[in-house]
C-alpha cells in the first residue's frame, strides 16, 4: 500500500487512546515489544479470510464471541477453558442449523482496551480519567490507579501469549472431540426450562450415531476430534499494535501480530482516523463495526481504504443498531454495499446497542432484546436475498449473573449474585448456549427457504 508504513498512524488524529505522562517509559516498551515474538502467524490470517470468504457466500457462519474487556485478575486456565468449551458447544448446535463448517473466533488473548464514551467518570463527587481496560490503567477508583502505565502492555502480552497457547492446545489435542462437545451440549437440553432445544439435540445425537455407524469414528476422522479457533480483538491502543506489527516473510506484506482478526469500532471508525490508517495496511481480516450514525458516504469510503482489492473475507461488517432500530439501518447500508459491488461478510453484534441500566445501578442487556436483534437481522437479509455471515457476541463459559433473562432466568435482583465484568454485561454459558439454539433455528429456515426458491 503506498505512503503506508506500521507508524503511519501516527500523522493521523487519534481518539480513545490514553495520553502516557512518561514518554520514555512508553518508548522503552515498545522497542522491547517490538523484539518479541508475534502472537500469530500469516498463514493463520489467510486461512481464517479465506473461511470469512466462505461465510460472505453462505457457504460457512461466522461465531465470534469472548469477553468485553480480558483483565488480569480474572485470568486462568479454567476461564479460558470455560469460554472455549461453551463456544464448541454453540458452534456444534449452529454447524446442524446452517448445515455448513462455523468458523470459530474468540474475542480472547488480545482484548484488553475497551473505548468509553466519556474521559472521566465521577464517584461521590470525585472525577477521575475513566478505565480503559487492563492493558492501559486499572479499574480501582483512585488517581494512581488511572494513570496509563505502558508496562501493562508487556504483561498483556504475557497473557495473550499464554491463551493462545492453551487455546492451541485445546483445539488440537482432543478437547474439542465433536463426541464430548455435544454431551456437554446435551448437559444443558435435559434441564425441565430447555425442552424446546431437546428435539435438536436428538436429532444431533441420531447423526453421529450415524456417522459411528458408518465407520467414521473419532480415531479414523481427526476433524471430529480438532477445530480451527481463530483470536480476535479491537485494535485500540495502536502502540500496542504497532510494536507486535509484522513483515511475513513468504509475501512481504504486514501482519498484525497482535491477532488473527483485528476489528475497528463504531467510535474510532473515522474514515481519516488513526484506526483506519493503521488497519488499512495489514493483511488481516478486518472488522468494522457499524452503528446507527454509520453514513452511506463513510460507509464508501471505509471499504475503499479498508478493502481497495475487494477481496472477500477482507472486511467484515458488524451491524450493531439495537434491537428495534435495524430495520430503519440495516437495509441503507446493505444498498451502499450493493451499488459499490463490494465484498463483505455481514455480521450481528446484538450486544451492544442493548445496554440498559438495571434500578441498581448495573449495566445489564436483556436477553429478549438480545435475542430480537439477531431475529431483526435475520428479517432483513431474508427480505433483502443478502447472506447473514455471523453473529458476535460478549460472552463467557462463566456462570455470571449479568444479562436478564433466559430459560435458567436472571432477574434484575440476581444481578448482585455474580456481577464480575470489569465493562460490559455477558451471557453466561447458559444464556449463550440457548442462543445458540435459536440463531440454529434461524439459519434452518433461511436454509429451508432458499432450497424452495431454487426448487
Amino acid at each position: 500500500m503506498t505512503g503506508w508504513s506500521k507508524s503511519s498512524w501516527r500523522s493521523k488524529p487519534r481518539i480513545q487512546m490514553p495520553d502516557y505522562p512518561d514518554q520514555a517509559a512508553l518508548e522503552a516498551v515498545e522497542s522491547k515489544l517490538s523484539k518479541y515474538p508475534p502472537l500469530v502467524f500469516a498463514g493463520e490470517a489467510r486461512r481464517l479470510k479465506e473461511a470469512l470468504g466462505q461465510a460472505g457466500r453462505g457457504e460457512a457462519f461466522l461465531l465470534q464471541g469472548g469477553d468485553c474487556a480480558e483483565a488480569f485478575d480474572q485470568f486462568s486456565a479454567d476461564g479460558i477453558r470455560d469460554t472455549f468449551k461453551v463456544m464448541l458447544q454453540m458452534a456444534m448446535v449452529l454447524t446442524f442449523g446452517a448445515k455448513v463448517p462455523v468458523v470459530k473466533v474468540g474475542r480472547m488473548a488480545g482484548q484488553f482496551a475497551k473505548p468509553r464514551s466519556s474521559d472521566t467518570e465521577t464517584m461521590d463527587g470525585v472525577e477521575l480519567p475513566s478505565y480503559r481496560g487492563d492493558i492501559i490503567n486499572d479499574l480501582d477508583f483512585t488517581p494512581e490507579a488511572r494513570i496509563p502505565d505502558p508496562a501493562k502492555m508487556l504483561q498483556a502480552y504475557t497473557q495473550a501469549a499464554a491463551t493462545l497457547n492453551l487455546l492451541r492446545a485445546f483445539s488440537t489435542g482432543g478437547y474439542a472431540d465433536v463426541n464430548e462437545v455435544h454431551r456437554w451440549t446435551l448437559g444443558f437440553t435435559e434441564s425441565d426450562e430447555a425442552e424446546r432445544f431437546r428435539d435438536m439435540a436428538n436429532r444431533i445425537t441420531d447423526t453421529l450415531d450415524f456417522i459411528r455407524a458408518a465407520g467414521v469414528n473419532a480415531e479414523r476422522q481427526h476433524t471430529l476430534r480438532q477445530v480451527d479457533f481463530y483470536t480476535s480483538h479491537e485494535a485500540l491502543l495502536l502502540e500496542y499494535e504497532e510494536a507486535l506489527c509484522r513483515v511475513d516473510s513468504t509475501t512481504g506484506r504486514w501482519l498484525a501480530g497482535s491477532g488473527h482478526m483485528i476489528w475497528i469500532g463504531d467510535r474510532t471508525r473515522q474514515p481519516d482516523g488513526a484506526h483506519v490508517e493503521f488497519a488499512s495496511g495489514v493483511q488481516n481480516p478486518i472488522g468494522l463495526k457499524c452503528g446507527p450514525s454509520m453514513t452511506a458516504e463513510d460507509l464508501k469510503v471505509l471499504m475503499a481504504k479498508l478493502n481497495p482489492q475487494n477481496e472477500m473475507g477482507r472486511l467484515t461488517l458488524i451491524a450493531r443498531f439495537g434491537a428495534g432500530k435495524v430495520a430503519e439501518n440495516l437495509p441503507r447500508l446493505i444498498d451502499t454495499v450493493r451499488s459499490e459491488g463490494a465484498n463483505v461478510v455481514w455480521v450481528c453484534d446484538p450486544m451492544h446497542g442493548n445496554t440498559v441500566k438495571s434500578n441498581s445501578g448495573y449495566k445489564t442487556r436483556p436477553f429478549d432484546a438480545v435475542l430480537r436483534e439477531v431475529q431483526e437481522f435475520f428479517g432483513v437479509h431474508r427480505a433483502e436475498g443478502t447472506i447473514p455471515g455471523g453473529v458476535h457476541f460478549e460472552m463467557t463459559g462463566l456462570d455470571v449473573t449479568e444479562c436478564v433473562g433466559g430459560v435458567k432466568e436472571v432477574t434484575y435482583e440476581d444481578l448482585k449474585d455474580r456481577y464480575h465484568t470489569a465493562c460490559d454485561p455477558r451471557l453466561n454459558a447458559s444464556q449463550s448456549l440457548e442462543l445458540a439454539f435459536l440463531v440454529a433455528e434461524e439459519l434452518t429456515q433461511l436454509r429451508e427457504s432458499r432450497l424452495v426458491a431454487n426448487g
